[in-house]
């Protein structure tokens, strides 16, 4: 095993919407495969794609690696496009879709959803991967573009589409050698088919009905054994389903992958009740009238939703800058309430002791005064 580190491949502009990470086929670049997708998403995501060790833009690898390896790899591209433990949505084929399921085990706290195309949590037998590494190794990867075109392609697509079918051929020539053998040799080890289980992530898992290296009961296999999945056969489709069908690709992409208000709810509500607790959250639903229904649901998908749901900081960390807040502007109810969240969260009676003496400095000693009082008292009926 090696340090990997992957080229990061900017395929839209930063800011035209949620981050979705593409990942390539073997023997293709990322952007060879995926431009016909890219130019039907790019106004609605922020596409970052990544090449594998000597493809594309990536730099031959200096040693072996696993699937697990380019999970962790991708996950430092991610970091470097968009910053540390900034979430995303993933879409990836064949190799690229076998460390999407890696990342969907290794990370699931970073992939908001996710696609794995014309892939599987197997691939092929570990013989047939051993048998393709020697042969590139022999011969290099030219040998392997007249195979690849008939595993590729459906019947009739070369002549459809020659432009298209030229660019992905030609990055397959161009890969590096020992880099395609040792991604060979990454599939062979690869086997996740009994891990299916503890995906709870959505999965899209596309397939092509004319895919011989990955068929439908491939695909049909990740759907079924995930706990959230959805399987879409595309016909005259083979191997390269971004390449061969984008439109249909592109709008499989927008419906599965956009955050819509309702999983917002629903992931706010989940974690507006681990922080503040059922018997809270079920008090304040049961008052809800209809004066204050849209104001709570607007506080469940984007206090909860879209705030407290991020990465970037610990559920603690947000425990102690909203008692901060709080202290500060006067907001006692609120108080009380995240002084019990705050225990909830992970933080210690002394941890709360100190935030408050740090605030008698910063907000004042009668706006710490009143704050002691009252944590005392939620801490009082919390025990």
């Amino acid at each position: 095993m090696t340090d990997l580190r992957l080229t990061a491949v900017q395929l839209s502009e930063p800011g035209s919407g949620p981050l979705l990470v593409l990942g390539p086929s073997l023997g293709t670049s990322v952007e060879a495969l995926w431009a016909p997708v890219v130019s039907r998403l790019a106004d609605s995501f922020h596409l970052v794609g990544w090449d594998l060790p000597g493809h594309g833009r990536s730099e031959a690898p200096a040693g072996t690696f696993s699937v697990a390896d380019l999970a962790a790899a991708v996950l430092d591209v991610v970091d470097r496009a968009a910053g540390p433990g900034a979430p995303f949505a993933y879409a990836g084929v064949s190799l690229g879709g076998a460390v999407g399921l890696q990342l969907l085990l290794d990370a699931p706290d970073r992939v908001t959803s996710a696609a794995v195309l014309c892939t599987g949590a197997k691939i092929g037998t570990a013989e047939s991967w051993a048998e393709r590494a020697e042969q590139v190794r022999s011969s290099g990867t030219p040998r392997m573009v007249e195979g690849s075109a008939k595993r590729w392609f459906a019947p009739g697509f070369i002549e459809r589409k020659p432009e298209r079918t030229t660019a992905l051929l030609h990055s397959l020539q161009d890969a590096d050698s020992e880099g395609y053998s040792l991604a060979c040799e990454a599939l062979a080890a690869f086997d996740v088919r009994d891990r299916l289980g503890e995906i709870a992530t959505p999965v899209l898992a596309v397939a092509g009905s004319a895919d011989e290296p990955t068929p439908p009961a491939s695909l049909a296999e990740i759907a079924d054994g995930v706990q959230s999945g959805r399987l879409v056969v595309l016909d005259d489709v083979a191997h390269l389903a971004p390449a061969e069908n984008p439109d249909a690709v592109a709008a499989l992409l927008q419906a599965h992958l956009q955050t819509t208000d309702a999983d917002r709810h629903a992931s706010g509500m989940k974690v507006r009740r681990a922080v503040l607790g059922d018997a809270h959250v079920d008090r304040a639903n049961a008052g809800i009238i209809d004066l204050t229904r849209e104001f709570q649901d607007m506080i469940t998908r984007y206090a909860w939703g879209e705030i407290w749901t991020r990465p970037g900081l610990q559920r603690r960390d947000r425990s102690l800058i909203t008692m901060t807040a709080l202290v500060a502007l006067g907001h006692h109810e609120e108080l009380a309430m995240h002084v019990r969240a705050a225990r909830r969260n992970g933080l210690s009676v002394d941890e709360i002791k100190e935030l408050l003496l740090q605030t008698a400095i910063y907000c004042g000693v009668p706006a710490a005064n009143t704050a002691f009082r009252i944590a005392t008292q939620a801490l009082a009926d919390e025990e």
